[in-house]
């Protein structure tokens, strides 16, 4: 099985010594050609130090190389790996708390709500840019993107380039694991549907594996409970529409308007109290990933965790094109095409999907419950005005995002936090500037 990967952000302490262990970690890799990108020359040295250490103690057998110019990676690609962003924790917890100011209490800020607007401005125009590069050097390419907002920056893909594309996100296994513990069966003991949007998925379909039966009675019942006392947001959504949402609560408030927390009103219903929060700019947390990543390369710190793999799926959908091995994932982020009938076509939905060397092709799931559909409808199209904000540079389209999106109750409030984030982020975002 051999193939050239380039991983395009690759020198992350956090992100890059798990990504270089999937590749590496297969025997059937051997022969293979690995690039390594980073435009940070020390954080890309180090990481490169570490593949190296890995691919001889694995007996790998690929040729690693590293650069800081894309272009000279690209020629011959057959897989592009996206996991790029910009000052990742100081960014978010501006995306976080800037809305906080004005009473628009989101949660998370990553991906949905105006967070994710922010968010969308900085990342897609970066990965668009990796997009068109692979137009130029490697067009057949497959780009398999881990840097979020997953959806809209796959749109900006789909949309701007001619690059086929697959989101990458590990949520689903959260939402497998609530349905098994809930069943009390084994993960591998259930058969699970997943049709929506990332971080925004519903559960279609749940079954045993071992005698295939229809598992949402018992979940109906467990979300019924009248003696729980603890609430969270995904169980009252659950009990109200009929379906089960997940992953977690932070994930799906960020899309919708109920995500009152007492981390921010003492009288809500729910809680949530995220690390960046409390986050005051220390260096702690990213200089102990630092530390364990050069004990890593030098042989100082077993390789024995990383040769486990993350669990992630990139190399695995790779690994199925290159072999054609027809394998099925429980959700990857690709174009609607039929996946979802009730939902546009070319927007970017989470689905259950068959990879094989014909490529990736999503499950037909027919349409969504109704109320389900249009919640996922309006994020569709939240998304598709982010996406033109962040590579046309249009403040008028970043607005209407803001303005239709469910978190927002505000029109004065919308343009303030707008104007805010133009101008913190202004050094990131020179497609304002036009």
């Amino acid at each position: 099985m051999r193939t050239r990967i380039v991983i395009v952000g690759a020198g992350s302490a956090s992100f890059g010594p798990g990504t270089l262990a999937d590749v590496l970690r297969h025997d059937d890799m051997a022969g293979s050609e690995l690039v390594l990108v980073d435009v940070d020359a020390d954080a890309l040295e180090c990481l490169w130090r570490l593949a190296c250490h890995m691919n001889r103690e694995w007996g790998s057998g690929l040729a690693i190389e590293r650069t800081t110019d894309l272009a000279r990676a690209l020629p011959g690609a057959e897989f592009v790996i996206s996991m790029v962003e910009i000052n990742r924790d100081a960014l978010w917890r501006l995306d976080m708390t800037i809305p906080h100011r004005y009473g628009v209490m989101q949660v998370l800020g990553e991906n949905g709500g105006p967070g994710g607007l922010a968010h969308t401005l900085r990342t897609a125009p970066l990965v668009v840019s990796i997009a068109r590069a692979m137009e130029s050097h490697c067009p057949g390419a497959w780009l398999l993107n881990y840097s979020n907002p997953v959806p809209r920056v796959c749109r900006a893909v789909t949309r701007y380039t001619g690059i086929r594309t697959v989101g990458l996100c590990h949520g689903v296994g959260s939402t497998l694991a609530q349905v098994a513990q809930i069943a009390g069966l084994a993960e591998a003991d259930v058969d699970l549907k997943v049709g929506g949007l990332n971080h925004f998925h519903f559960v279609l379909d749940a079954r045993s594996r071992i005698d295939g039966s229809d598992l949402y009675p018992t979940l109906r019942d467990w979300a019924g409970d009248a003696g729980r006392t603890e609430r969270h947001l995904w169980v009252d959504v659950f009990r109200a529409l009929g379906h089960m949402p997940f992953p977690s609560d932070d994930h799906i408030g960020e899309y919708l308007p109920y995500m009152h927390v007492a981390a921010f009103e003492p009288w809500a219903k729910y809680r949530h109290d995220h690390w960046l929060l409390h986050w005051q700019g220390h260096s702690d947390r990213r200089e102990a990933s630092w530390a364990r990543v050069r004990r890593l390369a030098s042989g100082e710190d077993a390789l024995d965790d990383l040769r486990q793999g993350t669990g992630e799926r990139g190399v695995a959908v790779l690994r199925a094109i290159v072999a054609s091995q027809n394998s099925q994932e429980l959700a990857l982020n690709i174009p609607n095409e039929g996946a979802i009938a009730n939902l546009p076509a070319g927007c970017i939905v989470e689905v259950p999907a068959q990879v094989s060397g014909f490529g990736v092709r999503g499950l037909a799931l027919g349409d969504l419950p109704p109320a389900v559909a249009a919640l996922c409808s309006i994020q569709v199209q939240i998304a598709e005005l982010a996406v033109e904000a962040a590579v046309e540079g249009s403040r008028q389209a970043a607005l209407h995002a803001l303005l239709i999106d469910p978190v927002i109750n505000d029109i004065d409030v919308a343009g303030k936090i707008l104007d805010d984030y133009l101008t913190v982020h202004a050094d990131y975002l020179p497609q304002f500037a036009r």
